[in-house]
């Protein structure tokens, strides 16, 4: 299965993935730039991501505590998730998502 990157620069990025696999580890073995702080935790935010509209709905609506992390980011949106709440399965092959800016 593949899941499409935007990355912070802007360039385009088909990266391999696993059923079961975190979305925040794909991206981070990737060197996307997702400091991934609290290692998938849900604890810092700093795995952001834009998830594109057409594939917003099609993934389990964000947990409570992932929409508490998310009121603390920078630069959130309609289609704001934390990578490290997202599970790929067979129904998520070709996701695509973008990087949300750094907060540095």
């Amino acid at each position: 299965m593949i899941v499409s990157v935007i990355d912070r620069e802007g360039k385009s990025h088909e990266l391999p993935a696993k059923p079961g696999q975190v979305l925040m580890r794909v991206l981070r073995d990737a060197d996307m730039g997702l400091k991934a702080e609290c290692d998938g935790c849900c604890a810092c935010a700093t795995c952001h991501i834009y998830v594109d509209n057409d594939w917003y709905g099609k993934l389990d609506a964000p947990a409570d505590e992932e929409q508490d992390m998310l009121d603390e980011a920078f630069d959130v949106q309609e289609n704001s998730r934390l990578s490290c709440q997202i599970t790929l399965t067979e129904e998520t092959d070709g996701l695509k998502v973008v990087i949300a800016p750094d907060w540095d």
